[in-house]
Formats: structure tokens, C-alpha cells, sequence
């Protein structure tokens, strides 16, 4: 079973790289920075990469050929609500283009939306930035749960604790399946789809951050071997989702898939 993704946000492509282990088909990406771009335009060629997300619509990916899209995701911009950064809100500048996101959910009507960003933004304002993005999503008619998962769930050795949303309309029925609940979720869904090596390196870390033989640089593009780009690349990485914990994501939307077609 192929779902189509539109990649927003899209950095070096980690949710597609995740999504498409799982099972999916990338129709177009979105993403500004020239360097991801590149990165993008090699992994992916022939894959439309449009640079300006105010500037994707329905609209406009019909008139290039792309319809049919089935899933939405995207890690927008965290700079206004991470502790690290200027906490000025959800509705700043930067951290503000979710409502892009929330646009473009609207305009195409995907059957899903997944998205990711730092968990700051459950606590911002008393919960007040949280609250905003729950609202936008219920005036367009979606629905949505969430789950705190860090990096080392999937056995990497540092926490990088992130939010994922997953939103569907609110007519869609997921409710009906008494697995939707998070405890199922996080038992079932999620450690069932972890590969056994990387349920071995969690259980070797876990949260305790144990190297277990990781080295903090990459051994080709470190700083040591005068490689061009080699700050972008860093920076590239670094604003990176998990793309292990996409492909899980990308599981669990198409084993719901499997179950409405059961129940049909």
C-alpha cells in the first residue's frame, strides 16, 4: 500500500527518508536553505523541490503534475520556541510559518499530517503555543494526538527529546480502533517497529547517554578533512528530524491503513 507525502520543511529529507523505508512515495519537497536543496536534488532527483513555502498550494502542485497526496509533514522552524532560542512564540516569524503548514493541511486535505518539533512547544505560555497549533488544526478540521520520543529511543546516544503530532480529519474514524490509545501506541506501534539492532543499542544507552563506540564527528566530513561545505553539513544534520522515528511513524499510519481496509 503507497501513500504520497509532500515533504515541507524538508532540511536534508529525514522524514521522507524515514517515510520511504516504511513504504511511501515522495511526491515534492519544500525547503529554503541552498545546501539542503543540493542534498535534496541528489537523493532525490526528479523529485520537485519548491523553495518558499507561502508559496505551495493546491493550486500550484496540480498545475506541476502532483496530486494525489495522502500524507503532509513537516519540522517547522523551532527558533522561536526552543529554550535555546528567542521564545517569542508560535506566532513569531520564524516558528510562525506552522501556520503555513496548517494552510497547506487545509488547502490539500492529506489523509495524514506528521509533524515535529522541539517539546518546548508543549510548555510555551503555559501551554498557550500548544493550545494555538490544537485550535488551528480543529477550525480546519483535523484532528491530532502527540508523543514525546527522543533519540534514544532508537538507540542513539544522546535524548534529543522531540513532540510529534499526527493529525487526520476529524471525520476520519481512527477513534474507532481500540489501539489508538498513546499506551498501546508506545507498546505496540512503536517498540514493535524498532529493527532489533537498534532495540539492542537502546537497551545497551537507553537514556543514560553511554557512547557504546559513537564518536561525536563524522569520520569523512569532520572538521579535520577540509571537506567544502563542511559548517553547512553540520548545520544540515543538526536541524535533521530522527529519520528511524519517521520510519516508525510511517508503520503505524500504514498499518491503520490496513485495518480500515479490514473493516471496509
Amino acid at each position: 500500500m503507497n501513500l504520497n507525502t509532500l515533504d515541507l520543511f524538508s532540511g536534508i529529507g529525514g522524514f521522507s527518508l524515514g517515510l520511504e523505508q516504511a513504504g511511501m512515495q515522495t511526491r515534492a519537497f519544500c525547503e529554503i536553505n541552498p545546501f539542503s536543496q543540493k542534498v535534496l536534488k541528489k537523493h532525490w532527483p526528479g523529485i520537485p523541490v519548491y523553495e518558499d513555502v507561502r508559496e505551495v498550494s493546491r493550486e500550484r502542485l496540480q498545475s506541476d503534475g502532483i496530486s494525489g497526496i495522502d500524507v503532509v509533514t513537516g519540522g517547522f522552524p523551532c527558533q522561536d520556541i526552543s529554550v535555546a532560542g528567542s521564545q517569542k512564540g508560535i506566532t513569531a516569524e520564524r516558528s510562525g510559518l506552522w501556520s503555513e503548514i496548517c494552510r497547506i493541511i487545509g488547502d490539500i486535505r492529506p489523509r495524514y499530517a506528521l509533524m515535529e518539533n522541539v517539546t518546548n512547544l508543549l510548555a510555551g505560555e503555559r501551554g498557550a503555543w500548544f493550545s494555538a497549533v490544537l485550535r488551528d488544526l480543529v477550525e480546519i478540521g483535523y484532528d491530532a494526538e502527540w508523543h514525546c520520543i527522543p533519540a534514544s529511543f532508537v538507540g542513539l546516544p544522546h535524548i534529543r527529546d522531540r513532540v510529534w503530532i499526527l493529525a487526520y480529519p476529524s471525520s476520519f474514524g481512527w477513534h474507532v480502533l481500540q489501539d489508538q490509545a498513546s499506551y498501546n501506541f508506545a507498546r505496540e506501534c512503536l517498540q514493535d517497529n524498532i529493527e532489533s539492532g537498534y532495540r539492542w543499542k537502546r537497551e545497551t544507552c537507553g537514556h543514560s547517554m553511554e557512547r557504546v563506540g559513537w564518536t561525536v564527528e563524522p569520520g569523512v566530513h569532520g572538521s579535520n578533512d577540509a571537506v567544502p561545505d563542511q559548517m553547512d553539513r553540520i548545520k544540515a544534520c543538526g536541524n535533521s528530524i530522527i529519520p528511524h522515528i519517521a520510519y516508525m511513524w510511517g508503520r503505524v499510519i500504514l498499518e491503520h491503513e490496513k485495518r480500515l481496509v479490514l473493516r471496509a
